[in-house]
């Protein structure tokens, strides 16, 4: 029977523990040594490996180097608390191909030493919903690199609670804090009442909702050339930077744990930590190569969860 090789730990030596990875499931790989950890961001974010945290680092810098969303890279680390951060601490990068929706299923690679039991404790869900969303799959049989689908918890709203930060960012979203479940934040506040449109001229081309396979997709605003984003109400910047495929990008996080997304910037006009008034120019939208149009990405979200900006907006 071959030992299946678990990160950081060699080969097992333990019978019971080698039965437990057996009726997880294990993935594969040539060798036995220590799963790859690297102080490169973007080549973590290539390979889906282990990113070392320096001095001076916050999730959304090493999000920007390694060009994932900010939001996926918190929802893959979801007991990482961004305001508590160690040197020598890892984080585990989300690929390229992975995906981290806030209701899940997430779209997770197979790293080296991965069973169903060490996927579901890291996402706070169970081995056994992780086997029925993927039936073709033989959990004893895992391949590193291989892609299946990790469903969150039901029962706990979708996994642990994460610490605040920002976002994690994308059209996929580009976002807030995030984690790999958030908790229902409950009924709009009443402060979330009126607040005007981020452009004064805009046409929607995309209103917020679900595509044709089910991904939630933030709103987009087509307007003029030389269009500047507003912040739509008072706030602090709490990310004001490039993400992949995403361009400039800003998110303020508001009162009432609440927070706006403003993405395919061309230029930004704010940056990090500055504080802003509802009205304040935030951002130039750029223009978009695919649609031919200057379009603006934007994103409302209460308790890190996405909102339909019309709930909000007058």
């Amino acid at each position: 029977m071959a030992q299946c090789p678990v990160a950081g730990k060699g080969r097992l030596a333990v019978t019971l523990m080698l039965a437990a990875l057996l009726l997880g499931g294990c993935a594969s790989r040539p060798d036995s040594g220590d799963q790859p950890v690297t102080r490169d961001a973007a080549a973590a974010a290539d390979t889906g490996s282990w990113v070392v945290v320096q001095r001076g680092d916050t999730l959304g810098e090493i999000a920007r180097r390694g060009g994932v969303p900010l939001e996926r890279l918190q929802r893959f680390n979801p007991d990482a608390d961004s305001r508590r951060l160690a040197v020598g601490q890892r984080l585990l990068m989300p690929t390229h191909q992975e995906r981290a929706p806030s209701g899940g299923p997430y779209r997770y690679q197979v790293r080296p030493g991965d069973t169903y039991s060490s996927i579901a404790r890291r996402f706070g869900t169970r081995s056994s919903r992780i086997q029925a969303a993927n039936p073709g799959v033989e959990p004893r049989s895992l391949r590193v690199g291989q892609l299946i689908q990790v469903p969150l918890s039901t029962a706990s709203g979708g996994g642990r609670a994460a610490p605040s930060s920002s976002a994690s960012g994308s059209s996929q979203a580009a976002s807030p804090p995030a984690r790999a479940s958030l908790p229902d934040p409950g009924d709009l506040p009443r402060s979330a009442r009126s607040w005007p449109w981020p452009l004064e001229d805009y046409r929607v081309v995309r209103a917020f909702g679900s595509d044709s396979r089910g991904t939630l997709q933030p709103m987009l605003l087509a307007t003029g050339r030389g269009a500047q984003a507003r912040a739509v109400a008072d706030g602090d910047v709490r990310f004001a930077d490039s993400m992949r495929q995403l361009g400039q990008v800003v998110i303020i996080h508001h009162a009432d744990n609440l927070q706006s997304v403003y993405a395919q910037c061309e230029r930004l006009l704010v940056k990090d930590g500055d504080r802003v008034t509802r009205g304040t120019p935030v951002c130039e939208v750029a223009f978009s190569n695919a649609s031919e149009r200057h379009d603006l990405l934007f994103d409302l979200r209460h308790g890190g969860k996405p909102i339909d900006p019309r709930r909000v907006l007058r």
